[in-house]
């Protein structure tokens, strides 16, 4: 049955209408002519004879009370995180994984939703602990009603616990094995069966300085990239394959150099996960000649950056082959850029000198721009110009003592622009070379990732295994984005349609969906909000449906 309103002879009429079916024909039929609708509308008659039969029909009767203003709203909860990133929890093996490694114990609580709790923070904001267990009051995330906040360290301190001494084989000189590495050598195993081949690994470090002692032994002071050199440190590495998909973390006391960690990692890696050929591909700070030594002994495969302006051999040799550069454009976001790569044989050495036009005419214009600059800034006077260390490398001393522009660096500056200079053992061709050492940006931006955007500090933990289980979090949390980001943009994409959204308008419209409680004549429902675009993306990513707009709260933890 169904409302319809009929004209005739100029005037509306409101009428309950019945459809039947009559044999291979469907008939209406009037049930009740109510009145004129202009009479009934101006009345209110009309209002009241719907809101009289919402008592019948639940959905109706909230939606009238919220109009009103007479319902109870109890609590509005954000629901958008846990849905999304619950699922994507469980399918890569995480729930698992977890539960199977704490099922022996018998901790008394719910370690594994503790972990979820902690992963799910640092995704949507992060911060310390104590800010997490404060934070998930105002979302609906299954099974937390019962943690508490020493749960929550209790959960970081099994995560960074040392494995037996019977466990400890492969582990380096820097850091024990510990249950995080269990939990990272299982996920991997978990897609192993997908992805087979760990033929291509990207390693890069980072520090992370501690507010208090930083532990037993990892807090300590050494060179800091935060420039925090007042404060202890660890060192943070994270390994991740050319699919863009994170494949460990090592944690290290923070005066650990990068030079030293490389070819423990290498060894390492072997072990833990079963790798018989590896190409490692790191960047200009873990290179060395005993590092490339090291790596060669052991039959290993590497594509390493060179300090192509400190290293003279290469800065006069390497550079100065005039071979042709083989080209290559490439496109992004809708943005061009031109690239050139050859091969350079120094007896045994293979180097691949690498130009990237556009940052080679960028370099140019700012070398002309601080030479106009220094140029006048001479004219006025030298004195104040040793400190500035943009116009120093192109300074002089003439014999009259004073400084003059040296045009012989300047044009020996200008051989660099757009330059990187690579060195391997590989025989991939140049370009291809290239383009993998290329996707080390990719681990750059995810310890931009985890320093920012998870905000892993502040770290006030005092033990050495509640740091690791902490930082390990943050580890388990990049697993969870990069599933979600190759479900929505990877070549195994499941989103259909058009795609739009930036990983902090992802997290921001996940937040933003929410539901609200709502009690009405003794009854309970829940009302949730419409999702936002990037919400409904990340939705269908993770293969996970909505509930409904209105649903009774009987059924629920709510």
């Amino acid at each position: 049955m169904y409302f319809r309103k009929k004209t005739s002879a100029g005037r509306s009429y409101l009428q309950i209408v019945e459809s039947r079916r009559d044999g291979d024909q469907v008939r209406q039929q009037v049930i009740a002519t109510l009145g004129r609708f202009e009479a009934l509308q101006a009345s209110g008659q009309l209002e009241r004879l719907l809101r009289s039969g919402a008592r019948f029909a639940e959905k109706a009767m909230v939606l009238g009370a919220i109009q009103d203003d007479a319902a109870l709203t109890a609590t509005v909860r954000h629901i958008g995180p846990a849905l999304v990133f619950e699922r994507l929890w469980e399918e890569t093996g995480c729930w698992a994984v977890i539960e199977e490694l704490a099922g022996a114990r018998k901790h008394g609580f719910a370690l594994e939703r503790a972990m979820f709790l902690t992963v799910l923070h640092r995704l949507m904001g992060g911060g310390s602990d104590r800010a997490a267990e404060r934070w998930r009051e105002d979302y609906r995330i299954a099974g937390m009603a019962d943690l508490e906040l020493h749960h929550l360290y209790r959960a970081m301190a099994w995560l960074g616990e040392e494995l037996p001494a019977s466990e400890q084989d492969g582990r380096t000189p820097f850091a024990p094995r510990c249950l995080k590495d269990l939990v990272e050598e299982r996920l991997f195993a978990q897609r192993r069966d997908l992805f087979t081949r760990l033929d291509l690994v990207f390693m890069d470090t980072t520090s992370l300085y501690f507010e208090g002692e930083g532990g037993q032994t990892l807090g300590r002071r050494g060179y800091s990239k935060d420039h925090r050199p007042d404060l202890k440190q660890m060192i943070l590495a994270v390994l991740i394959d050319d699919d863009g998909r994170p494949v460990c973390s090592e944690m290290w006391p923070g005066n650990t150099t990068d030079v030293t960690s490389l070819v423990p990692v290498v060894d390492r890696l072997s072990r833990r996960f079963s790798i018989g050929r590896i190409c490692i591909v790191a960047d200009r700070g873990m290179i060395s000649a005993e590092t490339i030594a090291a790596l060669e002994a052991r039959g290993l495969l590497y594509i390493l950056g060179v300090r192509e302006r400190s290293d003279k051999l290469v800065r006069e040799v390497v550079l100065a082959d005039d071979a042709p550069f083989v080209p290559l454009a490439m496109a992004k976001r809708n943005k061009e850029t031109d690239y050139g790569a050859k091969a350079v044989m120094l007896g045994k050495q293979r180097y691949i000198v690498c130009v990237n036009h556009q940052e080679a005419a960028k370099d140019a214009a700012e070398r002309q721009s601080i030479l106009a600059s220094l140029a006048r800034q001479l004219k006025k006077g030298d004195k104040a110009l040793v400190g500035n260390t943009g116009y120093r490398r192109f300074l002089m001393t003439e014999g009259s003592g004073h400084f003059a522009i040296d045009r012989a660096k300047a044009e020996e500056d200008a051989k660099l622009d757009g330059i990187f200079v690579l060195r391997t053992n590989t025989d991939l061709n140049p370009l291809h070379a290239m383009l993998r050492y290329k996707q080390l940006t990719s681990v750059e931006q995810t310890f931009r990732t985890e320093k920012h955007l998870f905000a892993t500090r502040p770290i006030f933990h005092k033990l050495d295994e509640t740091i690791r289980g902490h930082v390990a979090c943050s580890f388990l949390a990049l697993v969870l984005k990069a599933e979600l980001e190759e479900r929505i943009d990877g070549p195994k994409s499941t989103v259909k349609g058009p795609r739009r959204g930036a990983w902090p308008e992802i997290l921001a419209d996940l937040d933003s969906l929410t539901e609200t409680l709502i009690e009405q004549d003794g009854k309970r429902f829940l009302v949730r909000s419409a999702p936002r675009p990037a919400a409904s993306l990340a939705l269908r990513a993770a293969g996970v449906a909505l509930p409904p707009t209105v649903r009774s709260a009987a059924d629920t933890d709510a």
